[in-house]
């Protein structure tokens, strides 16, 4: 089952300072909802562990993640596969976008697209779809949150 989404958020914060808290381990574990772990294996690649309840199926995902297309401090796609055991597996990317408005505010844009199957596909698209936008929305407003009083 294939979830698109899409969003922005201005951040009160110049281009260099989201750029680096966009490629801090310690932040983005901090903004990622259910993030139990997120290690640096190198300068591109992440690997993470994240508890997640969607509708009725709680489940710890361990995946791996790779930036790629970087293009500092403006813009990176962000790839990464977890799997969940029994209630099945996701996977997805993300472009992320980064333009200055002006020497201290940053608008971050990003298009999202994932898959997710086995028993987390059999909620419907409506709960994924939902709680996939819920999440991200989490993860933004943190990270704006965190960059913006930091």
């Amino acid at each position: 089952m294939a979830v698109d989404m899409q969003g922005e958020e201005r951040i009160e914060a110049p281009i260099a300072k989201v750029w680096e808290a966009l490629n801090d381990p310690e932040v983005l574990k901090a903004c990622i909802p259910g993030c139990e772990s997120l290690e640096k294996k190198s300068d591109t690649e992440l690997s993470a562990t994240v508890a997640l309840k969607i509708g009725p199926i709680k489940a710890r995902f361990a995946g791996e993640v790779e930036l790629q297309k970087l293009k500092p401090p403006h813009s990176y796609t962000i790839f990464g596969e977890g799997k969940g055991g029994i209630a099945g597996f996701a996977k997805g990317g993300a472009d992320v976008v980064l333009k200055e408005e002006g020497p201290d505010a940053t608008l971050l844009t990003y298009t999202a697209k994932a898959d997710v199957g086995g028993k987390i596909a059999q909620l419907g698209s409506r709960l994924i779809q939902s709680t996939s936008k819920k999440l991200a929305a989490q993860f933004f407003s943190e990270f704006n949150k965190k960059v913006s009083a930091g």
